[in-house]
């Protein structure tokens, strides 16, 4: 089926054509011809990437009056991003459309260029909740005219705190203007806010609920909570070939991972909330060229990214919500091409997983962690692009490597990179999933200080190069693996850790020698807080590095 059953006008024709649209998505197939009919309430459920923008946004530019300059469909979203995103899409589509104009209200930015958009008139504004309030206070938008309403992505706007902002603004509204609201899931929020402000609405569902793309891949790999990145980094020498997304929950985590990725040679990029507008358009501008390879992204700040030929989701923790996950998940999987979902985790979240497979009805693929000779062996065949080497072991791939050349067949750059990532692997210990022994804990007499404790406490058997440090963070302060290791690359550089022993009142943990002073000036010359609590980080005490072996 085409576009051209559904009534569309030959100009939105014209403009879909031009963008390489053929056949509409099930939820255009059945939204399109509804809203160019009727004008009751609609309530539409459809997952993330399932052409949303066009299923509403066609039907609503046919029905705009040139003639009328006052502003006729209001769309509410989100985030900046996504409202950015839905206005260039609304524009694309109404190129042919003389004298239609979108403009996007979103706050993060300068207000001059979108009130001298407001004062030349728009027919259809797409806006944010917060920038949309803080005009209509002002008196600089007027929405007496607006026929059209679209609520898009509810269930986000409800749980990113626009509740109170929404129902102001619905407040404003003419009470005759056709409501649509369009949501990924539908949560007892949503649910009240159809019943409190729509109209009997007809409902229009795309696929099961709390489902999941069958185009996506669900997989899963386990790593200690210290290995995260390794095992991140290891994921992605082993997949040369990916473009895809980093989901990360923090904008901290977002920027670390990123610099951490373009510092061991991958064509990586951060995507959060404080990258200025032209920074985040630059960011995809080059993502969408392909000259960056990867985004590291924060949940807020890839809304409105889509991009149908991802290859790849990873998530670097797993979600606490299964529609979080499945808003990630649905970025990849698109216009018909398969993706993989990978989720990175360690053994103690492993309960959240099982409660996602339970409620998505899905059970997640546990891939390995790949070795170095198997990533040794995949370099090489995406090198020369064609299967070699499969029985080769690293060694023997290092001295394949040594002996080519840059040539028309073999691209200099590339070999350089291949190389550094073979000789990286030839040094590293290999990772493993499997549980760590755990080790009794030493018990101290009744009334002890914290440092008492400290200071009397016997090192144990440490691993070869390694020394062993203390911070005065422990369980009671809610410390775990994971954060002390988040505390540590703090330091500005990648440190790996050792042996983690975790105990009430403080933590003993094992680092390489000559990053031992690094770590624990950097505590002393920068002032860090955890938890409210100034971090102090020491050698345990008289402990001594265990030398490396020599060959």
């Amino acid at each position: 089926m085409t576009f051209i059953p559904l009534g569309l006008r030959k100009e939105l024709l014209d403009a879909i054509d031009r963008m390489g649209f053929i056949h509409p998505t099930p939820i255009q197939s059945e939204v399109i011809p509804f809203l160019l009919k009727e004008q009751r309430d609609l309530v539409a459920l459809a997952q993330t990437g399932t052409g949303k923008t066009a299923a509403f946004g066609l039907p609503l530019l046919q029905r705009i009056n040139q003639n009328n300059k006052n502003t006729q469909a209001l769309i509410l979203c989100p985030t900046r991003e996504l409202c950015i995103q839905i206005a260039q899409d609304l524009q694309n589509f109404s190129k042919e459309l003389s004298g239609v104009r979108t403009l996007a209200l979103y706050g993060g930015a300068d207000i001059r260029p979108q009130l001298a958009g407001i004062d030349r008139g728009a027919h259809v504004l797409v806006a944010t909740p917060g920038r949309l309030l803080d005009l209509l206070g002002s008196h600089k938008v007027q929405l007496f005219d607006v026929k059209r309403l679209v609520l898009d992505e509810a269930d986000e706007m409800l749980k990113l705190g626009f509740e109170e902002d929404l129902n102001l603004i619905l407040d404003q509204v003419p009470p005759e203007a056709q409501r649509l609201l369009f949501s990924a899931t539908m949560p007892q929020r949503v649910r009240r806010m159809m019943d409190t402000y729509m109209d009997d609405p007809h409902e229009i569902t795309v696929g099961e609920r709390n489902t999941l793309s069958g185009l996506v891949e669900h997989q899963v790999m386990m790593v200690h909570a210290k290995d995260h990145y390794a095992g991140l980094r290891r994921f992605l020498d082993a997949t040369p070939e990916i473009y895809g997304l980093i989901f990360c929950r923090t904008k901290a985590d977002t920027q670390l991972i990123s610099d951490r990725l373009n510092h061991d040679g991958f064509m990586t990029a951060a995507l959060h909330g404080d990258l200025l507008h032209e920074e985040r358009e630059a960011v995809m501008q080059q993502f969408r060229n392909r000259k960056i390879q990867i985004v590291v992204a924060t949940d807020i700040a890839a809304r409105g990214l889509d991009i149908p030929e991802l290859t790849h989701v990873i998530h670097t923790r797993i979600p606490d919500e299964q529609n979080t996950y499945m808003h990630r998940s649905g970025r990849t999987g698109r216009a018909g091409k398969s993706g993989v979902s990978l989720v990175i985790l360690h053994a103690k979240e492993k309960f959240k997983l099982e409660r996602i497979e339970k409620i998505l009805g899905q059970t997640f693929k546990q891939i390995p962690i790949p070795s170095g000779e198997e990533i040794g062996r995949i370099q090489l065949q995406h090198l020369l692009n064609r299967s070699e080497g499969a029985d080769l072991s690293l060694d023997e791939i290092a001295a394949k490597l040594a002996t080519l050349h840059a040539s028309e067949e073999v691209d200099a750059q590339k070999l350089r990179t291949v190389r550094e990532t073979v000789k990286f692997y030839l040094v590293t210990p290999e990772l493993s999933n499997e549980p760590e022994k755990i080790r009794p804990r030493q018990k101290t007499a009744t009334g002890i200080t914290g440092r008492e404790a400290r200071e009397n406490h016997v090192p144990r058997d440490m691993t070869e190069g390694m020394i062993e440090l203390v911070i005065n963070l422990g369980k009671r302060n809610e410390l775990n693996e994971e954060s002390l290791q988040e505390l540590i690359n703090g330091c500005g550089t990648a440190i790996e850790l050792g042996r983690i022993n975790i105990v009430e009142m403080q933590s003993y943990f094992e680092v390489f020698y000559p990053c031992s002073h690094e770590v624990i000036n950097h505590f002393k010359q920068t002032p860090t807080k955890f938890g409210g609590r100034p971090v102090n980080v020491a050698f345990a005490g008289n402990a001594k590095p265990v030398a490396a072996k020599k060959n």
